[in-house]
């Protein structure tokens, strides 16, 4: 399912054997962080990888979607961040989550 919104925004998610991936593309925002969320949620999930590495904005709703999806997938969670995600994250505080997986 793909959930279009402001500022090119997308989430695709695929669920199988239990690990949904979810792509999201363009600003996580107020208005997108809840539609990113439940692309991770759907049923029968027991596991999620995130795949941020084509967003270009991503504000404190953003962050918060992403802390509860940490605390929904305690060890099962795996974020890979763009530049601009990881920048965030590191002014966050929270660069080093056992969940953020950066390139390199």
């Amino acid at each position: 399912m793909d959930q279009d919104g402001p500022g090119d925004f997308s989430a695709t998610g695929e669920l199988s054997a239990g690990r949904v991936t979810v792509r999201v593309t363009g600003e996580v925002d107020m208005s997108t962080a809840d539609a990113m969320f439940r692309q991770a949620t759907p049923e029968g999930a027991r596991a999620a990888t995130l795949d941020l590495r084509d967003v270009t904005f991503f504000d404190s709703a953003a962050i918060h979607a992403l802390i509860r999806l940490a605390e929904k997938y305690p060890s099962t969670l795996e974020v890979l961040p763009s530049p601009q995600v990881l920048r965030v994250l590191d002014i966050s505080g929270l660069s080093g989550q056992p969940w953020l997986k950066p390139a390199g």
